[in-house]
């Protein structure tokens, strides 16, 4: 009851008012705030893309009978592949494929429609394996290619003892955006809440006003608190903005509840402007907090999920992201927005989010009170 009291004392709200004020009358602040964001939300949006298209395919075509031309149809049929050469050796395949004209070369034997006809025929295949990532890719899309094209060919199908059905829940098309864009979202709100309260912070100490604000009869947390507050109320608004593009621009659905949303949003924007905070203790310009915020945003983005399924990292870097604030707070974008799941369900990763906001905002004022 008495921090209840203190927070609704009138000097308390002075300085939000205060912060307000300075934050409207400074534009590169809410620059910050509205243009990265945005910029940031629609680059990742449409370029994080796991899918991949237009791959650069040679053909050597020896047989040239209908059964090799079908299976080269095959191949470019859809938007994978895209026939860009047709070489007349083997030597000049294999040289597009070394200089990164092409991505995949294929090569077709003159027996091609006998082996067939046998059910023993063989295809050549190169790959550019420089990008392991599109190689391994392109393996797997040629693999169901041929695969398909087999059961094409075969005339007496017999009907298997076991016929899966595939149901895929919650993203039924398999659209990646949803995916990643509540992964951007929470990215989004890492880097600027990190980086616009650590910049205030230090804009405070640099013009020395920070020391008249501690000569008045405010405590450090309402201090802190006071700069807390009206950044929060501004990322809202980058929630509701990232809320709105994900809607309009990518289709994202919205299933579960838009309060429990946003109760869980401020208190990871806690965690995010507390950490800011501290590394403005810790800095003396705005140039060392920027700087320094790299060796702690990076990290926290790399082993969060945001970009690359957790479930893909090794087994010490999985426990570790535990550690992670931003994982915990994408699992629970992910869970609102796509599932509809509520807290009885997202109480795992909601504990943590409480015990860093706690933590960081702990040590963020007693810093402040060293300094």
């Amino acid at each position: 009851m008495k921090f209840i009291h203190r927070l609704l004392d009138s000097s308390f709200w002075a300085l939000v008012c205060k912060e307000i004020n300075q934050i409207l009358r400074n534009r590169q602040v809410i620059v910050m705030l509205i243009v990265p964001p945005t910029l940031q939300l629609l680059l990742y949006g449409f370029a994080l893309n796991p899918d991949i298209h237009n791959l650069k395919l040679g053909v050597i075509d020896y047989a040239n009978v209908a059964t090799s031309r079908e299976l080269v149809t095959a191949m470019t049929s859809n938007r994978i592949f895209t026939l860009e050469s047709v070489p007349s050796s083997e030597n000049e395949l294999s040289c597009l494929v070394e200089k990164g004209n092409l991505d995949v070369g294929v090569i077709i034997p003159p027996e091609f429609a006998r082996q067939v006809a046998q059910q023993s025929a063989e295809i050549q295949v190169f790959i550019d394996g420089v990008n392991a990532n599109t190689a391994g890719i392109a393996r797997s899309y040629i693999t169901q290619i041929i695969q398909q094209y087999n059961r094409r060919l075969e005339q007496n199908q017999v009907t298997l003892p076991v016929s899966p059905q595939m149901v895929f829940l919650y993203n039924p098309g398999l659209i990646s955006s949803w995916f990643f864009v509540p992964g951007v979202m929470g990215l989004v709100l890492t880097i600027i809440g990190t980086l616009v309260s650590a910049v205030i912070v230090v804009r405070e100490k640099d013009t020395g006003t920070l020391e008249q604000l501690l000569m008045t009869p405010a405590t450090n947390w309402e201090i802190l608190l006071s700069k807390i507050v009206p950044l929060m109320f501004l990322l809202m608004g980058d929630v509701l903005i990232a809320l709105v593009l994900g809607e309009l621009v990518f289709n994202l659905p919205f299933r579960g509840s838009f309060v429990l949303f946003f109760e869980l949003t401020s208190i990871y924007l806690f965690v995010t402007m507390s950490l800011g905070i501290m590394l403005a203790t810790i800095s003396g310009s705005q140039e060392q907090v920027i700087l320094t915020s790299f060796f702690i945003n990076l990290p926290m983005v790399q082993t969060s999920g945001a970009i690359a399924p957790i479930e893909a990292m090794p087994p010490f870097f999985q426990v570790l992201s535990l550690l992670n604030p931003l994982r915990h707070y994408i699992t629970i974008v992910r869970g609102i927005l796509l599932k509809g799941i509520g807290l009885d369900l997202l109480w795992i990763n909601v504990l943590p989010l409480v015990g860093f906001a706690i933590v960081l905002l702990t040590i963020s004022i007693n810093r402040f009170r060293k300094q």
